[in-house]
């Protein structure tokens, strides 16, 4: 992008920006998808044209003349489609699409000379899509129409592409005067649009140069219509309407340019041109649409005015921050009135501000609670730019997929929205490249042509699970297997002793592929690896299920947020710990009698269940004592997995910021971080996930080796 001196103001037309592309890409795949189900509308096209034309418009604002160019050249085509004098074919669509990816790769790039956009070849096929030949440039109809400068100077864009658009088709305008009663106008105008819907377009309403009195406005109606004037006088229900046709100045016909043909304008002149134009826009008058609130006159807007601002996450972390240390506090000051409790002297002090601290719980807690609801957005934010990703890897390998989507108003903490991108695209790639099979392998397994790509999301009490299922051929356990010992990831006689699930997720190793050839998409033995450290690393996990011949399903569980949670606290060997609540189902007490050994590994019978145990001392490397007779199970649940983690002691519940640890730490196994707890105390936090997958990897281990094979 080019630089900006201000760069508040580029930050605000990113933002903006970001938005429309968004809303493009969105609007366009529900245009491709209705496209093969022969479901288009006018609709859908109206609203690619308003987001187009509304990009252009803050593009030209503040000197972005490539996007706007762009955008004014894709205005055209849309145009064209909307009055159906170009098909909706796959070729036209990619065109679009690939309008789409250009705007994305300017924004995200510093400089627009950066982009590496042909502007040309993109120019040529817009031409090619409109069916455009070489050709001189045609009068513009406006100025040859008999009407006041004054008059043209101040209608929209929108206003004078439909006024254009119409003439150019040959179509009458008329200039309509209305005197109408100022505390009516709203019933007025809606009479206006109801009498006329099915007579005339209406292409703006301007306040009259007459002006009116106190109780009425004067109004100048610019409709286009191909009914007689008297048709119209009869329909419109005011009395004192004036209806006049408007003239060419010359006397010529109307129709003054091509119909059959529509022009386009080199990218490289519609650049300049928008270089050499003012960046800054003409403040109209207020029509009467303004005054009344009706918007008919334009309606190119793509976002309705709401109560939202835009909120960078960095100020939202600092409050967080801020909430934390208040946590810590509030701890602080109950320890402090438990200590006057056990004073008799003390206790009714230690009444009265046990009552102040409850109070500043509670708005502590309703502070916490709002910043954090502030942080939540859809998921359907990243699912929206995985269906363009689908549809671009399914055309590449010529297979055809069709992309299932539930869940996309599940709510997730803006980072892990942000960091969840990656992750599943290389999934999504996989499935289609090493899943999905193409057609006629499809048909020769007597399943449908078309592939399905299921993604879905809920919310499963404090985590967010997502899924993403193909019904492809599965994954080929045995070529895994073969893959992983030829690749030396693992030895022939490791691998007779792994279960199925370890042998799938041999898919997360470093450079494992089983592909022989290498695609743009996948095959490099690049992405897998890092799916599962990035999902670790937002502090979930994930687990893969598969069945040859019938489809591959990857299940991603998260916590729904990172920035503040709630902890258990627990003591092992005079250590204290800390357990994320969301993954705590229950803890209870127990004798060391009451374990025992099944298959290799250690047990508790939990309500008529087995459930593996995990001894947190032993884990850590902190076995410096016996433990005590009496000992509690903390049940940790991430997902289908359960796990008991043996502890000395319980210290209560309490509400932690995660510290992360420094670059010489991060790689340390069973932590999240740490998190300081107000008292000169500080707590490792416990990693559970990754320990729970840890606990399930051995109890497989012990099941196979006691059922002596896979």
């Amino acid at each position: 992008m080019a630089r900006d001196d201000d760069s508040g103001l580029r930050d605000e037309f990113l933002a903006e920006a970001q938005e429309i592309v968004e809303a493009l890409s969105r609007d366009l795949l529900v245009l491709d998808q209705a496209e093969k189900e022969g479901t288009t509308s006018a609709e859908q096209i109206n609203d690619l044209f308003r987001s187009v034309h509304t990009l252009k418009g803050i593009a030209g604002m503040f000197g972005h003349p490539t996007i706007g160019a762009i955008a004014h050249s894709l205005e055209d085509l849309l145009d064209q489609l909307r009055l159906e004098k170009v098909a909706l074919t796959a070729e036209v669509l990619d065109v679009l699409f690939e309008g789409v990816e250009h705007f994305q790769r300017l924004l995200q790039s510093e400089e627009e000379s950066e982009a590496g956009i042909d502007l040309d070849a993109f120019a040529q096929r817009i031409g090619q899509s409109l069916g455009v030949q070489d050709g001189g440039a045609t009068e513009d109809p406006l100025r040859a129409l008999d009407l006041e400068e004054a008059m043209l100077s101040v209608l929209t864009e929108y206003e004078e592409h439909r006024l254009r658009a119409n003439v150019e088709q040959g179509v009458t305008i008329f200039r309509v005067g209305l005197r109408l009663p100022l505390l009516s106008i709203d019933e007025s105008l809606e009479s206006l649009k109801e009498k006329l819907r099915s007579l005339a377009e209406i292409i703006t309403y301007l306040p009259s140069m007459d002006g009116g009195d106190a109780e009425h406005i004067e109004l100048v109606v610019l409709i286009a219509s191909t009914s007689d004037k008297e048709v119209l006088e009869a329909a419109i229900p005011f009395e004192g309407t004036r209806v006049e046709e408007v003239k060419r100045r010359d006397g010529g016909p109307m129709s003054l340019g091509p119909v059959e043909e529509p022009q386009t304008t080199d990218l490289t002149d519609l650049i300049a041109a928008a270089e050499a134009a003012p960046s800054s826009l003409t403040h109209a008058p207020p029509s009467a649409a303004q005054l009344s609130g009706a918007n008919q006159a334009d309606p190119l807007s793509v976002r309705s005015v709401s109560n939202t601002v835009r909120v960078e996450i960095d100020k939202l972390d600092h409050l967080m921050n801020v909430v934390g240390e208040l946590a810590i506090i509030r701890s602080a000051i109950f320890r402090i009135s438990e200590r006057f409790r056990s004073e008799s002297a003390m206790r009714e002090l230690s009444i009265e501000l046990h009552r102040i601290n409850r109070g500043f719980e509670r708005n502590l807690l309703e502070l916490q609670n709002g910043i954090l609801d502030v942080r939540m957005v859809p998921l359907g934010q990243v699912f929206d730019k995985l269906a363009r990703i689908v549809r671009q890897a399914a055309r590449e390998h010529g297979k055809e997929v069709r992309l299932v989507v539930s869940g996309k108003d599940t709510e997730v903490d803006k980072l892990i929205v942000e960091e969840l991108s990656d992750p599943l695209m290389h999934i999504i790639r996989n499935a289609i490249d090493h899943g999905i099979e193409p057609p006629k392998q499809r048909d020769m397994a007597g399943k449908k042509p078309t592939g399905t790509l299921a993604l879905s999301a809920y919310q499963r009490g404090k985590h967010v699970v997502i899924e993403v299922e193909d019904d492809g051929g599965g994954i080929d356990h045995e070529a895994i297997l073969r893959v992983g010992i030829e690749r030396g990831v693992i030895t022939r006689d490791a691998a007779a002793e792994l279960s199925r699930e370890e042998i799938y997720n041999l898919i997360f190793t470093a450079g494992f592929s089983t592909k022989s050839s290498v695609s743009d998409l996948s095959g490099r033995g690049v992405g897998m690896d890092v799916v599962k450290t990035n999902i670790a690393r937002l502090g979930g996990i994930i687990d893969v299920d598969s069945e040859p011949g019938i489809g591959t399903k990857f299940t991603i569980t998260l916590p729904v947020t990172l920035a503040m949670i709630s902890a258990l606290l627990v003591r092992v060997a005079g250590r204290e710990f800390a357990i994320p609540i969301t993954s705590v189902r229950e803890a209870l007490v127990f004798e060391e009698s009451e374990i025992r050994m099944v298959e290799a590994r250690e047990m508790l019978t939990l309500r008529g269940s087995s459930l593996p145990l995990c001894r947190l001392r032993e884990f850590f490397g902190i076995a410096d004592a016996p433990p005590p007779e009496r000992q509690f199970v903390v049940v940790a649940e991430i997902g289908s997995r359960r796990v008991g983690f043996l502890v000395d002691e319980l210290d209560g519940q309490q509400d932690i910021v995660i510290k992360s640890f420094g670059p010489s730490l991060q790689k340390v196994k069973g932590f999240a971080g740490a998190t300081d707890l107000g008292d000169q105390r500080v707590a490792l936090v416990i990693d559970v996930p990754s320990l729970v997958e840890e606990s399930g990897m051995q109890m497989d281990r012990a099941r196979l080796r006691a059922g002596g094979g896979v």
